[in-house]
């Protein structure tokens, strides 16, 4: 099991030295040789400040990189072939979003526009429907961008196209290529447009049927609510409980869907293993394996701090805290990215700082941010680190390390790409 994740060996806290930078300016101190024992406990000690923009330099040079290599867009011709967020050119899109909204660079803007523009192209004949793979994520980023760019005319486009994506009665209900991953499309346009510009109507059939067909499958002395995803019953982020759930607590629930969201959470916790980590579906709960976003205890963690903020529970934010003490432990993985790698663990300890204001949360992502800043590249490059299938992209790829290193700059408002709000 140790062979997927690097043994976290950093301290469990490293006080801020203020004095640190400019002791080593004055005495003409070596920088110690990145990636060494030395070089990761210096950043630990770098306060904040300096340490945020050392990241936000970053992940601009990373933005860079990823626009012009040929996996994502510089070098194509400027013609897409995988246009998905997940791991093709509406991802790099993404992160010249997010870029904008950190640095106020109207050219990041221009060109995120630009790739959606040829993703839109690449997926008028799709029949996938979610934010994360699908043709809803193109209409719906576009909608946005076109927003802040003041092109009214693109965004009825995109807004219009949107509307006309219809869910089929055999769909799937989970995150990555179901109802759920519709609906936060839906509510991303929300988020940046403003509230209504979907309706309520417009999303509650799928709502309906997200309980119609999770009730189907749950009770009987199971969890209230279950879903399958290719005969799987999964329980994580992307294609199982864990993402299904955080949508709906998105939406204003009946009392009795309320109450079966919470129960199926609390479903979860009483079956999760001792360590804290959960299973990656109903049919293996002996595998105490998985850390990742997609399955495992950190998208959980992510679902159980949205039921804390809904429902105000300390159990929910107990067992959030629970999972995030196994990140910390089993959480340095040995990829990069978002999904299933370092990048995307780093958001359970934000989402928690976000929520209880405690600077011990704040301290681990911090840490986790430096290992990939003092090491990752260095680790990819010699074999003991995975970049990837696809290296450049958001999900799998350098592209969700410069994603995070953007979202340290101001943590309060770290969001996990496609899946919090």
């Amino acid at each position: 099991m140790a062979d997927r994740y690097f043994p976290n060996l950093m301290p469990d806290f490293v006080q801020e030295d203020p004095t640190l930078e400019q002791e080593i300016q004055q005495s003409g101190h070596r920088i110690p040789e990145q990636g060494t024992e030395e070089s990761l406990v210096r950043l630990l000690a770098t306060p904040y400040t300096t340490l945020s923009e050392k990241l936000k330099r970053a992940a601009l040079d990373l933005k860079e990189t990823i626009v012009v290599v040929v996996d994502t867009w510089g070098l194509t011709g400027q013609k897409v072939d995988d246009f998905t967020l997940y791991s093709g050119a509406l991802g790099t899109a993404l992160l010249l979003f997010k870029s904008f909204l950190v640095t106020r660079n109207g050219n990041d803007l221009i060109l995120c526009s630009q790739i959606v523009n040829a993703c839109d192209s690449a997926s008028l004949h799709s029949r996938d429907v979610t934010f994360i793979c699908g043709r809803a994520g193109v209409c719906a980023l576009g909608a946005v961008v076109a927003k802040y760019l003041g092109y009214d005319q693109l965004l009825h486009y995109y807004l219009n196209h949107f509307k006309e994506i219809r869910l089929t009665r055999d769909l799937p209900d989970e995150l990555l290529y179901g109802r759920a991953g519709y609906l936060w499309a839906c509510l991303f346009i929300n988020e940046h447009i403003g509230r209504g510009t979907i309706l309520p109507t417009e999303m509650g059939a799928a709502v309906k049927e997200i309980f119609r067909s999770g009730r189907k499958l749950g009770g009987r002395g199971r969890s209230p609510l279950m879903f399958e995803w290719y005969g799987e019953k999964y329980w994580g982020a992307a294609h199982g409980l864990a993402g299904i759930m955080h949508i709906l607590l998105h939406f204003e629930l009946k009392a009795d869907e309320r109450e079966e969201v919470k129960e199926t959470l609390n479903y979860m916790i009483k079956n999760r293993f001792p360590s804290g980590n959960y299973p990656a579906s109903e049919e293996d709960k002996r595998r105490d394996v998985l850390v990742h976003w997609c399955h495992g205890a950190p998208g959980i963690a992510l679902t159980l701090v949205k039921a804390a903020e809904v429902f105000g529970d300390k159990r929910f934010l107990q067992a959030a805290i629970d999972a995030a003490e196994v990140v910390w432990n089993r959480g340095l993985l040995k990829r990069v990215g978002i999904c299933h790698g370092v990048s995307g663990n780093t958001y359970v300890f934000l989402a928690l700082y976000r929520l209880t204001g405690n600077v011990e949360f704040l301290y681990r992502a911090k840490a986790f941010s430096c290992f990939l800043l003092d090491r990752a590249y260095k680790l990819i490059s010699k074999g003991e680190m995975h970049g990837g299938d696809s290296p450049y992209s958001l999900f799998e790829g350098i592209g969700g390390m410069a994603y995070l290193f953007l979202d340290m700059v101001e943590p309060t408002n770290a969001r996990f790409p496609a899946y919090e709000l």
